[in-house]
């Protein structure tokens, strides 16, 4: 244990640098916000639902929460009940075992209902396709609005493609 200690003591901290921040994003975040409420007029709500992801596209929904892109601030709200929600953020290819419940927590959710499929799985079944364990893309489930490709996508990105489903409706 000693060994180790001394080998920490010796090492230091070893991080890397914060990242430089970036005015023009943060712009356009305020912007996307901005444009939600002027559409909607009130706040977003929204229930996300992992059909079968690997979970690198919840990673990036989290990054929403974050201090950064401060979701909550431009009025956007996760939601834990379809009923209460506005929009569902669907990640991964749906699985055979969660077809069912996809479709039903679409149905439980208001008119008008928005859908937005997240990431390459999502959008195309990504590298699970469709199978004996998969339904492939969310489209092949339920009505899909707008797609948001990358594996996983940016957190910027799947704003843009909030606001995008928003000015549909």
């Amino acid at each position: 244990m000693w060994k180790i200690a001394r080998q920490i003591v010796r090492t230091g901290i070893r991080t890397e640098p914060a990242p430089q921040a970036d005015d023009a994003a943060r712009v356009e975040i305020e912007r996307i916000g901005q444009d939600i409420l002027d559409v909607l007029g009130r706040a977003l709500t929204i229930r996300a639902v992992d059909a079968g992801s690997c979970n690198g596209c919840e990673l990036e929904l989290h990054a929403l929460n974050n201090p950064y892109y401060n979701l909550e601030g431009l009025g956007i709200k996760f939601v834990a009940s379809p009923r209460h929600a506005d929009m569902l953020l669907v990640t991964g290819p749906v699985s055979r075992h969660m077809e069912l419940a996809l479709r039903r927590t679409w149905e439980a959710t208001p008119e008008p209902r928005l859908v937005v499929a997240i990431g390459d799985c999502g959008c195309t079944g990504g590298i699970f396709g469709e199978s004996y364990a998969t339904r492939g893309r969310v489209s092949n489930v339920i009505p899909v609005d707008v797609e948001v490709p990358g594996c996983p996508p940016a957190p910027l990105e799947i704003l843009r493609a909030i606001l995008a489903a928003v000015r549909r409706a």
